[in-house]
């Protein structure tokens, strides 16, 4: 990158984020320049306008983190972090990526609490990163919540995200967690893993960078660990509480039927993400004979 002027930096950025394939370049470039210089891409661009010159030390720095990127080395991991609804989440090598479709899943159940008394005991099993169990502890901070997580890479990061906001972490499977606590959870919510076992990810950021743990579903229609959730969470709640999890589009009926075949579940609905996907399934829990 032979260019220190700003806009000349950018626009060489663009050009080879462009030809390798990456689709967003033009964000991807002033993110990283923004990373770079310590500013928010907003500043970036009116700096780019006013003939901003890079010193030597941030254009080497730059033309690294472009490069890195050219090499489909996941933004994320390359800033540190990632927006997720109104928070932004510490994130790096060893934690799933959050996406924007969980968003949507989030706010379902952050949707159902908005209007909950005081004390609710909500649990994310499997938090990743903990983008799920943090927005719900920013959004309805009268909820007691409580994340789960086996990977002691994500857990790290959990605990950066978790840990201001007053987040429960528990180290543990999410199959087996909280044993002593079932039926006492309002809401349980679960972004597990779902890729079919043998179903190869299209995006290289994906399936070269992201935790296999956190992808695969561990069964060739991707819904063992589903299975496990569904069942967990059936024990986990208490009756008519609130169950909300993410799946792959093919996997909403399948999910269902699931649901409806145990006997433990009511109204069960089908969500859509952004895109008009079939995203997340939620149910209430039934009423437990006495």
């Amino acid at each position: 990158m032979p260019e220190t002027d700003l806009a000349a930096a950018l626009a060489w950025a663009v050009s080879l984020l462009d030809s390798v394939g990456i689709t967003t370049p033009q964000p991807d470039a002033e993110l990283l320049a923004a990373h770079t210089l310590g500013e928010s891409r907003g500043r970036i661009n009116a700096l780019k306008l006013s003939g901003f010159q890079l010193n030597s030390e941030q254009a080497s720095r730059f033309e690294d983190s472009v490069r890195e990127r050219a090499q489909r080395i996941p933004l994320q991991h390359l800033t540190g972090k990632a927006p997720f609804r109104f928070l932004e989440l510490e994130v790096g090598p060893g934690a799933f990526v959050p996406r924007p479709e969980t968003e949507v899943v989030a706010g379902i159940a952050i949707d159902y609490l908005m209007d909950a008394p005081a004390g609710f005991k909500v649990v994310d099993l499997g938090t990743g990163s903990g983008a799920i169990a943090a927005s719900i502890a920013d959004e309805v901070p009268h909820a007691e919540v409580t994340a789960v997580e086996l990977s002691p890479y994500a857990l790290a990061w959990a605990e950066r995200n978790l840990s201001p906001l007053g987040v429960r972490l528990i180290a543990g499977d999410f199959g087996t967690a909280l044993e002593g606590e079932e039926a006492s959870f309002a809401v349980v919510i679960s972004n597990p893993p779902y890729i079919p076992v043998g179903a190869v990810p299209q995006d290289e950021e994906v399936r070269l960078h992201d935790p296999e743990m956190a992808l695969y579903g561990g069964s060739e229609d991707g819904l063992k660990f589903p299975r496990i959730v569904m069942e967990r969470a059936a024990a986990l709640l208490e009756d008519d509480g609130f169950f909300v999890m993410e799946h792959a589009e093919v996997q909403a009926a399948g999910v269902a039927r699931i649901l409806a075949s145990t006997g433990n579940w009511r109204d069960i609905q089908t969500h859509q993400d952004l895109t008009g996907r079939d995203r997340a399934t939620s149910a209430r829990r039934t009423t437990r004979a006495r």
